[in-house]
């Protein structure tokens, strides 16, 4: 037997996306053959051996060859009609191959069209379950998930009186499907599970497994890492003789997050690029692979956060040992900037590479990720004009489709942005909304928008940008910001301490910090120093006031020193033992 590779044409779209080269008559040419003559004399019947295959292919994850089939019978599918018989039963099929990875999409719109002003009546009950399926698939490929599920609630409810048992399964988990993505995990798992347990009742175990990678994922985003992790392992190991590279990619892609999850960046890394060179074997522009360029570009970010914080450490012990006499070393410092600007630049670069391909499938999604981590990556920068920007697009995307995920993510870079104008005492003009005023808005827009998913991680990430935005306020907003604290403490697992876990833990120490402040002043109020002289008692006054004062006075030794009549020795010395000093201030 001979064998075939599917090639993809870049630039192209539908049928000129795949070019076949082939050694040899490939399986199924017999039936190809036949077609093929068929056609030639007009015979418009759609033959139930054709469908067959393209179910059969489908169900046993072989991509290649259902590839090949429908490449072969180009002209088949394109001039299906309602009049046809099994016309129906096709284009559910082809719009299975769409959602699987064929390049269709907008051929199966104008294939709906033909459909539209069919009197459902003159359908029968499969024909008509077909269709629903069909116009579910483009409906969730559009993004409009909350319009899908009402299709393919109508196919299952008509489960007793139609014979078809594949197309209950495949609709159960296409419901499940848009439940995740609507961040519903809890009533995803459900359909998932009756869909998987559908598909080894009709003994499809390779359909099953694919269903099994989404219960991990499910079980990944509830909090248990490890459950998933062996769930994902067990429908590894079934697919792993076929040629799914979009299911296996999934699967790699998946232990990256794992791994992301629990710190372990550099493994993250490597399971992200195991997932690129997998989807590539099917697809070079297969939306998944922009994902995954998302998820390296996120966690480049996070290694270059880690080795910022590495460096600022590193920066405080030179201090330290320069007024101790000793000298410090140039070249560490020189290889730690080289390596944090690669590493930015880089995530800068994944992220250029995911756009691309997102946009080529509208994806609103997609993009908006692109944007919030576009974002992110320029507050690191300190480019905060910019980071807004992204953060007020992805709302803006997020909005237009209506998804409360993505519109909580990009309130939060937006409230990350006002914080950290705050910080730098950054003034827009009389007329703005103050910055912590803003922070706090979009904050709890988040928490809103997060609170009606069942995802607990959003949940408590919003909780912490709240508490965050709370602790710029005023010491009576300081009991609100604690109980965001409890609240996202209460969701998240400690023992995978990633960086939500240490967002948290930032909050917690501003928390005590304020908490300590207010406690201390009112000791002095009352007349309780403890065993402190007077001096004593300044210094610590001085080490509480000046900060706060030098940010109101645009971060200025100079004003900070008229305004308290004090020298600018004592200035410098106070805000350089608290680390806001990072060298000569002249100010």
């Amino acid at each position: 037997m001979g064998r075939f590779s599917p090639v993809l044409a870049q630039g192209s779209e539908e049928w000129g996306l795949i070019l076949w080269t082939q050694q040899g008559p490939p399986r199924g040419e017999s039936m190809s053959s036949r077609m093929d003559k068929r056609n030639t004399k007009h015979d418009r019947e759609i033959p139930d051996e054709f469908l067959k295959q393209l179910r059969e292919d489908i169900a046993w994850r072989r991509i290649a060859s259902g590839l090949q089939c429908l490449a072969a019978h180009k002209q088949l599918v394109e001039s299906c009609e309602p009049r046809q018989k099994n016309a129906a039963i096709l284009l559910e099929y082809f719009a299975q191959w769409v959602d699987i990875g064929f390049s269709g999409r907008r051929l199966l719109k104008r294939l709906l069209s033909r459909f539209s002003g069919v009197r459902r009546e003159s359908l029968s009950l499969l024909e008509f379950a077909h269709l629903r399926m069909a116009e579910g698939l483009m409906a969730m490929a559009e993004e409009e998930f909350g319009k899908a599920i009402k299709c393919f609630e109508t196919v299952l409810a008509l489960e007793e009186e139609i014979s078809d048992k594949p197309i209950m399964s495949i609709a159960n988990f296409w419901v499940g499907r848009c439940l995740r993505r609507q961040g519903r995990y809890d009533d995803a798992l459900g359909y998932v599970a009756k869909a998987r347990e559908l598909a080894l009742r009709l003994k499809y175990p390779k359909m099953a497994a694919v269903m099994h990678v989404l219960e991990g994922w499910i079980a990944f985003q509830e909090g248990h890492p490890e459950e998933a992790a062996r769930i994902l392992r067990e429908a590894e190991e079934v697919l792993a003789d076929t040629d799914d590279w979009v299911t296996l990619g999934n699967i790699s892609s998946a232990y990256g997050r794992i791994a992301r999850r629990r710190g372990n960046y550099e493994q993250a890394l490597s399971k992200f690029e195991k997932a690129i060179e997998q989807y590539n074997q099917r697809d070079p522009f297969n939306r998944n692979l922009a994902r995954s360029f998302v998820n390296i570009a996120f966690v480049k970010r996070l290694l270059a956060l880690q080795l910022a914080n590495k460096m600022d450490s590193e920066a405080a012990k030179s201090r330290k040992r320069r007024q101790g006499g000793a000298k410090s070393a140039a070249f560490p410092k020189l290889r730690g900037r080289e390596q944090l600007t690669r590493l930015r630049a880089e995530a800068f670069e994944h992220l250029a590479k995911a756009r691309e391909i997102y946009d080529r499938y509208d994806d609103h999604r997609g993009n908006g990720n692109v944007h919030v981590t576009f974002g992110y990556l320029n507050l690191d920068d300190g480019e905060l004009d910019r980071a807004a920007a992204e953060g007020a697009t992805a709302f803006r995307l997020g909005d237009e489709k209506k998804d409360i995920v993505l519109k909580a993510r990009a309130r939060m870079l937006q409230s990350a942005v006002e914080c950290a104008k705050f910080e730098e005492q950054i003034e827009e003009g009389s007329s703005r909304v103050p910055s912590s005023q803003l922070a706090c808005e979009f904050s709890r827009e988040a928490l809103e928008s997060a609170k009606h998913t069942q995802n607990r991680r959003l949940i408590a990430k919003a909780h912490i940008a709240l508490g965050l935005a709370l602790c710029l306020g005023f010491p009576e907003d300081l009991e609100a910001a604690q109980q965001c604290a409890d609240g996202a403490a209460a969701l998240l697992k400690p023992a995978h301490q990633d960086y939500v876990w240490r967002e948290l833990q930032e909050l917690k120490r501003k928390l005590r910090g304020a908490g300590n402040i207010s406690s201390t002043l009112r000791e002095w109020s009352q007349g309780i120093v403890g065993n402190k002289s007077f001096q004593q008692v300044s210094e610590e006054f001085a080490a509480l006031v000046i900060p706060k004062v030098w940010r109101h006075e645009g971060c200025k030794v100079a004003r900070v020193a008229a305004r308290l009549s004090i020298s600018p020795k004592k200035v410098r010395r106070i805000l350089r033992d608290q680390g806001l000093l990072k060298g000569a201030e002249s100010g």
